[in-house]
Order: structure tokens, then sequence, then C-alpha cells
């Protein structure tokens, strides 16, 4: 038995018109017009309305099974890796990767409309949008980075927490460089700003919170004195770092004001966590590895390109040696023993450059790197060695006048077998002369003279 045919409002309403068509109420131009299409569509849907009746108003693939349906095996398949293969990636991602992967050629769209039939969401929750003004980008690439580091649990339980360091062009929106740290340090945004530095050249400004890695706080302790009599502003390693670059160096105001590199660190805590699973990855190393060969494959996927062509990067200056820039450099004055100290390393200087003794000169310590010191005076580079370490000097430290209360540490320790504790010390009380000590005597004198010179005055 042929089911009930039934009609959409559209074609219910080409219907009446061609009812009235028909009963020669409505010429088809007029008839076209009311419908909304043109004089030859009128004439093709009259021909088949009188030809097949209502039935031929209904559309051609009524019924039918669209050509471009996915099979239920392509069905099962998407499912089946979403759960066990690919699980926490988010629709598009996983779209991605079973077309690169997997052979699989199936549009985001389905990949989603599949998943949420089987109950599968996108683990990434997204918030309503909200209206913001947006700043215009910078017009050519490497005008202006924007760096941050991203502290989080990236191989999720499998290894120690790291900190990324990133950058991204504000121009493109290309990552061209992010590493893996254990800590966000100094050390690891001047890795990444000589590495940057290499491959592409030294961008012009780069944009950063306020971090005490970029500027010093205003409720530090001021500069040395030696930086106030030269009017120089106490600065960090890596605010000197960009001065001596060249780079400008701008702070963010508010989160909100970086936000191209905050929504990045969304992305990768989606994207690069799936990408780190994937792989097993446990260790700092192994991250790095994973992270090296996906930043190629997400800079082709959301790069933009910038509105004026070429590239703003500055080469480096030639004859830079980036061993003496790329480092943290210290001041301090050389010892009577030609020996100058950082922290618990001391560095012997040796005769050199036309000078016998460094006695009292003021030297820089740059320290690279890689760990090693180099010692510079006036821009040359000194010949030293370690100096060995300084022997601890015994000296006898004698008790004071007043003795302290509390009992010495010695007094608490456990005794040996066989022997008796020793009496803790007596507490003395202050020296008190006696009636007939010359002091005494002495100020009975000066007391006397003055009632005496008091007597005669009255």
């Amino acid at each position: 038995m042929e089911g009930i045919l039934t009609l959409s409002q559209k074609e219910q309403k080409r219907l009446v018109v061609l009812n009235e068509v028909e009963k020669g109420k409505m010429v088809i131009r007029e008839a076209a017009e009311m419908l909304g299409i043109s004089e030859r569509q009128g004439w093709r849907i009259l021909a088949a309305y009188r030809e097949e009746g209502a039935a031929g108003l209904a559309h051609g693939n009524r019924g039918r099974k669209p050509v471009h349906t996915l099979g239920e095996e392509i069905r099962r398949q998407v499912v089946e890796l979403a759960q066990k293969k690919y699980p926490g990636f988010n629709h598009e991602h996983l779209t991605e990767k079973l077309g690169e992967e997997e052979g699989l050629e199936v549009s985001r769209s389905s990949v989603r409309r599949i998943l949420l039939g089987a109950g599968i969401r996108s683990p990434r929750k997204r918030r309503a949008p909200r209206h913001r003004r947006r700043r215009e980008r910078y017009a050519q690439e490497g005008m202006l980075l924007q760096i941050d580091g991203s502290r989080h649990d990236w191989l999720e339980g499998r290894g120690p927490w790291l900190t990324l360091i990133s950058s991204i062009d504000d121009a493109t929106g290309k990552v061209p460089l992010a590493l893996f740290r254990e800590q966000e340090d100094a050390q690891g945004y001047c890795l990444m700003l000589r590495q940057v530095g290499e491959k592409l050249g030294l961008p012009l400004a780069v944009y950063h919170d306020r971090h005490g890695i970029f500027e010093r706080s205003p409720l530090d302790a001021p500069g040395t004195l030696e930086e106030q009599l030269w009017g120089r502003e106490p600065t960090t390693q890596v605010g000197r770092l960009l001065k001596e670059l060249g780079i400008e160096s701008i702070p963010a105001r508010s989160p909100q004001a970086k936000g191209r590199i905050e929504r990045l660190f969304g992305t990768f805590q989606d994207r690069l966590v799936s990408e780190l699973r994937l792989a097993g990855a446990k260790t700092l190393e192994e991250a790095n590895r994973v992270l090296r060969g996906f930043l190629p494959r997400f800079n082709r996927r959301f790069a933009v390109p910038a509105v004026e062509a070429g590239l703003a990067y500055r080469p480096i200056p030639s004859g830079m040696k980036l061993e003496e820039v790329f480092c943290f450099k210290y001041y301090r004055t050389v010892g009577a023993d030609n020996v100058v100290a950082l922290g618990d390393r001391r560095i012997q200087i040796y005769p050199c450059n036309g000078r016998q003794s460094y006695y009292r000169a003021r030297v820089e310590i740059q320290e690279r790197m890689d760990g090693s010191l180099a010692v510079y005076y006036q821009g040359k580079c000194l010949a030293t060695r370690p100096a060995p370490a300084e022997a601890p000097v015994l000296r006898v430290r004698r008790r004071g006048r007043l003795a302290s209360r509390e009992p010495s540490p010695s007094s608490t320790l456990p005794t040996t077998k066989g022997k008796a504790p020793s009496p803790p010390p007596k507490v003395t009380s202050p020296y008190k002369p006696g009636p007939d000590h010359p002091w005494r005597k002495l100020w009975k004198r000066k007391t006397q003279r003055t009632d005496i010179f008091t007597e005669q005055l009255t």
C-alpha cells in the first residue's frame, strides 16, 4: 500500500495557486510572480502537476537516501576511534586526525553529528560569545611578538608539571618558537629569544606581562650606588638583554590586553595535551620532542596572512658574539688576591692585557647559558680559572658580659653512656662595684664639691 503523500507548506501554496490557474482565474505569469519563481519555472511545475497531480509538486529526491551519506561502517569506526585511540580530542582536532592518520575524509559537522548521536560531547567547553573590540593586528610579520609562560599539567600525571614558554606573532598568529621548562625562568626566555634570532631574526618589539622576569617592581630595593650615580635605571637580566638587542619592551596592563597568547595557551592545553597523550610523553625531553613536530602543523592550520607581505625581523648584527649577549651579567670588585666572587663560586684572575694586578678593578662577570663564567674588564676578556674555595677560619668566640639565660645547645644534647650530664651554665648577674671601690670614692668627691659650690652661691 502506497504511503500517504505529505506536502510541505511551500508545495501546498503551489498547489493552491496552480488550481487557480487551472480554473482560469489566473494566468501563469501572475502565478509565477506570486510564487516567487520565473515564468519558465511556472510552466514546468504546471506541466508536472497536470501529468502527476499533487505528487508532481514534491521534490524528486524525497524519500531517497543521499548519495553522499556516510555508511554505518564509517560511523562505527569514527565512534570507536574517538573512544579508544583519540579520547579527549575535540571535534575539530579529531576530524584532522581522522584525515591525516586514518585516511577517513569526514567533515567536522559529520563527526560532530556522529559523536553527539553516540553521546560523546566535545571536551572543550566554550563560553557564550561576548561583544569585545579587538586591537588591530600589526601590519607585518616580525613587528611584534607576544611572549608568556603557562604552568599546566601538560603530561596529565605521567610526569612532572611543566611550564610552556611560547611566543606568537601578532600579525600572522604563527608560533615561531616554544619550549617546555621546569619553571618559568629568565634563562628560558633568553634561550627562546636567541633561537628566534638565529632562525628568523630579531623582532621589533615584544609584548609581555608585568612579571618580575621582565621588569623590577617599584617596591623592590633601589639600584646600586654606581647605578644611581650614573643615572642607570635598575633592570632585570631579560630587560637588559632586550635593551642591548634594540627590542622594544611593552608591558601589558591586563591579561585581556595580551589575549592572543592567552587564547593560544587555551588551544595548546586542548590540542597539545592530546598530542602528548597520543605520543605517550612522560619527560621534559620527550615533551619538547613532540612540541617540535607539533608547531609546523599548528602554524599551517591556524596562521593567517599578514596585511603587508615580507618580514620585519632584523638580522643579527654581523660580528655580534651571541654568547656575550645572551647571558646573565653581574658587576663585582676584585679583591686583593685577584679573586672575584659570584655567589659561592670564586674566580682567580691572572695577569693579562698588559696589567699585572686587577685589585679594586670593577669587572663584569658573564654567566653563560651553559653555566660557564667569563670575566671582562673594559670590554676585554681576562685570563681566569676557578679559584679554590676559601677555608673556614676558626676563631674563639668570647662570651659576652651578659650570659644567655637559656641553656646552651650542648646542655640539651644526650650524654654519652657512663658519664654524668654536665650541669647547665651558671647565670651571673651584672658586676656591681662595692662601697669602697675607687669609682664610688671619685663620685663622692664630685658630689661634695658640687654641694660646696652651691652653698657659696646661696
